[in-house]
């Protein structure tokens, strides 16, 4: 298959898989509603950051991902002259800008926080979690949180640090 065909496929396939994401989390949302029509009488205090912050998490997300898109894909928004299957000057160029740096920084964060509520989440909501278990599920769910922030965080600053140029 020619490389941009591949490309275009594998870009749909995953805006697919975030559509599909979104619409699995508004039905979970929606059932969850149904299912406890009345609110809890106290307030559950235990509730992370992330799990509070869900919602618009997934809301900066899916800001991100059209941002991302118009960048690096389509370079409608690119800010040093978009080079067509160009990505690694692209990229360098995105994260020569301050707001680069920004929105991607922010994404990313969003993005670590979203991971560790839901991996911890989906195995609450699978009937995986126990009080045994979540002593195992909820380091496991801050390392992998901690492992994609930290990767996908040092690009922008690998080139803003002149690292990589």
């Amino acid at each position: 298959m020619h490389y941009e065909w591949t490309l275009w496929l594998v870009r749909v396939v995953l805006v697919a898989a975030v559509v599909a994401h979104a619409t699995a989390a508004y039905q979970l949302s929606r059932r969850d509603l149904r299912a406890r029509p009345t609110k809890y009488v106290h307030k559950r205090a235990q509730a992370s950051f992330a799990t509070r912050t869900m919602r618009w998490g997934g809301i900066i997300l899916a800001l991100f991902i059209v941002w991302h898109i118009l960048d690096l894909t389509t370079g409608t928004v690119h800010p040093g002259g978009y080079e067509h299957l160009r990505p690694y000057q692209n990229v360098i160029d995105t994260f020569s800008t301050w707001y680069g740096n920004v929105i991607y920084i922010v994404a990313v964060v969003a993005v670590g926080f979203h991971v560790r509520h839901g991996l911890w989440s989906a195995a609450q909501t699978l009937g995986v979690g126990t009080a045994a278990r979540d002593r195992v599920l909820k380091p496991i769910a801050n390392g992998l949180a901690l492992v994609l922030t930290v990767g996908f965080v040092s690009v922008p600053v690998a080139v803003m640090t002149g690292l990589v140029s």
